[in-house]
Formats: C-alpha cells, sequence, structure tokens
C-alpha cells in the first residue's frame, strides 16, 4: 500500500502551510509546500527575466528546479530561499505562473514524488483534487478575507518588509477570483474533503483539529 497522504488545500494566506508543516511535524511526515514550487518557477523566471507567461521557458524552469524542504525552510540548488520567494511580487507572478498548463505539468510527478513512507502532509490549492485524489483525508481550509488580508499583514511587517493592509485585501480576493477560474486544475473542494474554517482559530486549534480528523479516518475499518 502506498503511505498516507494528509492534503491541506485552500485560498491564499487561509494558514494551510503553517498548520501543514506543524501537522507533518507532529506526526512525523514528510511535508510539500506545493505553493512554493510554483513560487519557485515565479521567482526564477523574475530573476532570468522571463516573462510570467512564457509558458515554454517556465515549464523548463519547472523541470530543473532542485528544490528541498526542512520544515519551514524552502532551499534551492542549496541556496535558502524562503523569504525570497514570499514577496508580494513573487506572490502574485506565481499565481498567474500556476495557472500555465505545461507548468503544472512539469510539476505534477514532482510533486508525487514527495510521497514516502511513513507519510505525507501536502498543502496547496490542487493536492486533493488533482495530485493526490486517493489522500488519506482531504482538508479544505478556509477563512474570511479580510482575516487574510491581515494575517499576511503582520506576517509581512514582522519580517520587515513593506505591507498596505487595503492593498493586500484586494489582491487576496483578485487571486481567489483567478485562481477558482483558471482552466487548469482550478482552487476548489474536493466533494470528499473536510472543511475546516480557521478564521476564529490560532494555529494550534487548527492542527489538533487535522490530527483529530486523520486519527478519526485511521479508526475508519
Amino acid at each position: 500500500m502506498l503511505p498516507p497522504v494528509i492534503t491541506i488545500d485552500g485560498p491564499s494566506a487561509s494558514g494551510k502551510g503553517t498548520i501543514a508543516a506543524r501537522v507533518a511535524q507532529r506526526l512525523g511526515f514528510h511535508y510539500l509546500d506545493s505553493g512554493a514550487l510554483y513560487r519557485l518557477v515565479a521567482w526564477a523566471g523574475l530573476k532570468a527575466g522571463v516573462a510570467d507567461g512564457n509558458e515554454a521557458a517556465l515549464a523548463h524552469i519547472a523541470g530543473t528546479l532542485d528544490v528541498r524542504f526542512d520544515a519551514d525552510q524552502v532551499y534551492n540548488n542549496q541556496e535558502l530561499v524562503t523569504d525570497a520567494i514570499r514577496s508580494e511580487a513573487v506572490s502574485a507572478a506565481a499565481s498567474r505562473v500556476a495557472a500555465l498548463p505545461a507548468v503544472r505539468r512539469a510539476l505534477l510527478a514532482r510533486q508525487r514524488a514527495f510521497r514516502q513512507e511513513p507519510g505525507l502532509v501536502a498543502d496547496g490549492r490542487d493536492m486533493g483534487s488533482v495530485v493526490f485524489p486517493d489522500a488519506t483525508l482531504k482538508i479544505y481550509l478556509t477563512a474570511n478575507a479580510r482575516e487574510r488580508a491581515e494575517r499576511r499583514y503582520k506576517q509581512l511587517i514582522g519580517k520587515g518588509m513593506d505591507a498596505n493592509i487595503t492593498a493586500l485585501l484586494q489582491d487576496i480576493q483578485a487571486r481567489d477570483e483567478r485562481d477558482s477560474a483558471r482552466a487548469v486544475a482550478p482552487l476548489r473542494k474536493s466533494d470528499d474533503a473536510s472543511v475546516l474554517d480557521t478564521t476564529a482559530l490560532t494555529i494550534d486549534e487548527a492542527v489538533e483539529q487535522v490530527l483529530a480528523r486523520f486519527s478519526a479516518v485511521k479508526r475508519v475499518p
């Protein structure tokens, strides 16, 4: 049998990355931040001067990434790029890059290769619907747009970056619409996913909810 997989999908700034990383740590599972892969492609494209509509060039970049996750840190070619790929410019470009079919195809096998013993926690927008349709547990994580904008604002300010709450809210709303409307692997809740609204939850509370749901699924014969 294949190793168990927990997928945590949801819109931007819903907390899925932080929650998924902590769930993986608690379970001793591997962790896949699929959004970081698209951010890496966008970041590498920006560095190389590749337009975010140049599908062939970006698909080539996607196929040659040398990415490694260490807890919540992201490395590319052994270079720590965690903060670099989380700038607002890269985030906006990543959402457009993720809509390109050739890029998604180039990353599909790479994402599935993270499924190793003793298990995997994968977060993104299509982990349960496309990448791991047979996942043991599928979580659809959400929170209202205002709360997500405030979380992103605090995150950026905490890292010493400039941020504007109004601009962040507008960007999140636009990204939600773009991610939901794209033709390839749109953001959507799988029919068999369990919804978890984190608007009024702390990170620790959300982690405990995911762990409890995973325990319940494992108990089902």
